[in-house]
């Protein structure tokens, strides 16, 4: 058995006191709940993954306005994986409502942190405790993060 660590981005996006979620398939074929999440591709930074992934998965343009923090899971039926999650905090900017969504993506929903924390279909703990986070004022200054491509 060979580890594999994924890199990963999220975003947490409140308005109004909901929370911008996605109802995607799972790769046990049943719908959870995240953020609009994925992997960054080769050559992005975090900070263009996390806006390109919000974009293809929701259907909304999103302005990131801080990082809330490195969060590291590794799943119960996977002990061989650890996902690196990089997750932002960002604004809504802009919806289009036309836009096909990532295969997968049943669709974009916006929740109270009570529907998050009552549902039974969160893809990973890291949705909930992001939002919890989120809430109870974690923020760090983008510039937190530096990265050099040569």
């Amino acid at each position: 058995m060979s580890w594999e660590p994924h890199i990963t981005v999220a975003v947490v996006v409140e308005r109004e006191g909901r929370f911008l979620l996605v109802e995607e398939q799972s790769e046990r074929s049943d719908m959870v709940l995240n953020q609009p999440a994925g992997h960054v591709e080769q050559g992005e930074t975090l900070e263009q993954a996390a806006i390109r992934e919000a974009l293809e998965e929701t259907g909304w343009d999103v302005a990131l306005t801080a990082f809330l923090g490195l969060y590291v899971y590794t799943p119960p039926h996977k002990p061989d994986v650890t996902y690196y999650r990089a997750c932002f905090l960002a604004d809504a900017v802009l919806h289009h409502p036309q836009r096909a969504l990532d295969t997968g993506i049943l669709q974009a929903v916006w929740l109270s942190l009570e529907d998050i924390a009552a549902s039974d279909r969160l893809r990973s703990p890291l949705v909930l405790r992001c939002v919890q986070d989120a809430i109870a004022g974690q923020r760090f200054p983008l510039q937190l993060i530096h990265e050099h491509h040569g």
